[in-house]
C-alpha cells in the first residue's frame, strides 16, 4: 500500500496537489489536535488546541476538502474563551473505509490513540 492508495476514486484533487493536502492535515493533527473519538462508524470527531487563526486554518482546510471529496460532511464548531476548535466529519457507508483512513492518519503523528 502507498501513501495514497486510501485515496478514494472520487476524490477531484489533481493527484499533483494530494500530498500537499496530506501534508496540511498531518500539520494541522501533529500540532493541534488533542483528542479523537469515533462516535459511529460512519462519524469522527476532532478536537484541536488553539486560537481564532487555528480555527479559521481548520475551516479552510475542511472547506476545502469538501470540494473535492464532497462525500465528506464536515460540522465545525468554535468556542473562543476555551481556545477549543471541534471538527465533526461523517461520511456515508461506502466512504467508511475512507473516514478510517483518515482517523488512523490523525493518530500517528499526534500520538494519539483512538476512543470510541
Amino acid at each position: 500500500m502507498t501513501e495514497l492508495d486510501w485515496v478514494p476514486q472520487s476524490c477531484t484533487l489533481p493527484t499533483e496537489e494530494r500530498p500537499l493536502r496530506i501534508a496540511e492535515w498531518d500539520a494541522l493533527f501533529t500540532e493541534h489536535l488533542t483528542s479523537l473519538s469515533r462516535p459511529g462508524a460512519q462519524r469522527l470527531r476532532l478536537e484541536f488546541s488553539g486560537s481564532a487563526q487555528v480555527a479559521d486554518r481548520t475551516r479552510d482546510l475542511a472547506e476545502r476538502e469538501s470540494g473535492c471529496c464532497s462525500f465528506f460532511t464536515f460540522t465545525f464548531t468554535f468556542t473562543a474563551d476555551g481556545g477549543a476548535v471541534r471538527l465533526d466529519v461523517a461520511v456515508d457507508a461506502v466512504h467508511e473505509p475512507v473516514l478510517r483512513a483518515l482517523a488512523e492518519r490523525a493518530t500517528r503523528p499526534a500520538g494519539l490513540t483512538e476512543q470510541r
